[in-house]
């Protein structure tokens, strides 16, 4: 199908931890900036929570974690979140991309980001594709896509910590079929970079009141 006029950018970053307060301890631990006090809310719909973070203009870092006091949705949550042990360490485990054609997007990329679902949190409502069995696509590196339904975008509403993201450093051993999939969907931006290694890796270059961090 033609994806002529087809955009797609990178929207936000995806944190992953056992509970808020480790998850946000971890990053300001990375980036010298705390994320305190949360801004953020409840996914319902898969019982999760998060906080959030300014990198810069239409992009956020996101911590996601398991909502204890929701009940369980009863289907496999996004992000591979099923996996999470209370044991398991904050990592900057995926990434999304938001489209301007959600549906033209999972329809053009050779490699499946997963089905489109509708979510919404407080007044937010978006479209976002999400693998029926919770797990991330490419172990991450694919990013899921996203289609924002309301105005203005999340990041608008976030206090200006300083922090921009300068690179989102991606390895996996299937670099070339990742890059078609991307030209694809008409994802390009300069700031992602993205090499061929053994194995799936994801390390974000911040820019901070403290100098360059790292988060990965």
């Amino acid at each position: 199908m033609s994806t002529i006029g087809l955009h797609t950018a990178p929207d936000h970053l995806v944190i992953t931890a056992p509970t808020l307060k480790s998850g946000m301890a971890w990053v300001e631990q990375c980036l010298g900036v705390s994320m305190a006090p949360r801004i953020g809310g409840q996914h319902v719909r898969l019982g999760t929570h998060n906080a959030l973070l300014s990198l810069g203009e239409g992009f956020y870092l996101e911590v996601i974690t398991i909502d204890p006091n929701a009940d369980a949705p009863g289907r496999p949550r996004w992000f591979g979140m099923d996996q999470l042990t209370k044991a398991a360490v904050p990592r900057l485990a995926h990434w999304v991309a938001r489209t301007s054609d959600i549906a033209a997007a999972v329809a053009a990329s050779p490699i499946s980001p997963g089905m489109i679902e509708p979510m919404s949190r407080g007044a937010l409502d978006w479209l976002i594709t999400i693998a029926a069995d919770g797990a991330l696509a490419c172990d991450g590196v694919m990013p899921s896509l996203i289609q924002w339904l309301s105005e203005p975008h999340p990041a608008t509403a976030l206090p200006d910590r300083g922090c921009r993201l300068q690179q989102l450093l991606l390895e996996h051993p299937a670099a070339q079929q990742l890059q078609a999939a991307w030209q694809a969907i008409g994802l390009a931006d300069a700031r992602i970079v993205l090499k061929e290694g053994k194995q799936a890796s994801l390390r974000a270059v911040v820019s901070t009141p403290h100098g360059e961090r790292v988060v990965g």
